[in-house]
């Protein structure tokens, strides 16, 4: 069973805001070459969640997560993304479609995101003005 991974984001009307989760569609898929990874946004941005699950279907994946690239949950994952979600499994009830908790809400990008932190403070890259 072909899988996949999309990536879902909140979007920005600004387009450059989805630079990094592009990159880290890139890494992603670095990571493991037989998993089909695509982005999707909530707003602004496309494709959409459900464009993007569409794609992944059209290329022949039966198997997919989808992974908030959110720091916690708040409206958007408690109501909003819950219903496109079920949206989407009854338009595709053969789909096999997961959805993650938010990337924020585990122990190791938390980690990470406290590592970089003190990176920075140290002066180990510095932080844009």
């Amino acid at each position: 069973m072909n899988r996949g991974i999309v990536l879902f984001a909140h979007g920005a009307r600004d387009p450059e805001w989805a630079l990094s989760l592009r990159r880290l569609a890139q890494l992603t898929s670095a990571g493991d070459p037989a998993v089909s990874v695509q982005t999707a946004f909530l707003e602004h941005l496309e494709p959409t969640l459900e464009q993007a699950v569409e794609n992944l279907l059209a290329s022949g994946v039966a198997d997919v997560t989808v992974v908030p690239v959110f720091i916690a949950q708040g409206g958007h994952l408690k109501q909003d993304l819950p219903k496109i979600v079920d949206a989407i499994r009854s338009s595709h009830p053969q789909l096999v479609l997961r959805l993650a908790p938010p990337v924020g809400e585990n122990e190791a990008v938390l980690n990470a995101m406290a590592d970089y932190a003190l990176a920075v403070s140290r002066g180990a890259g510095s932080p844009k003005p």
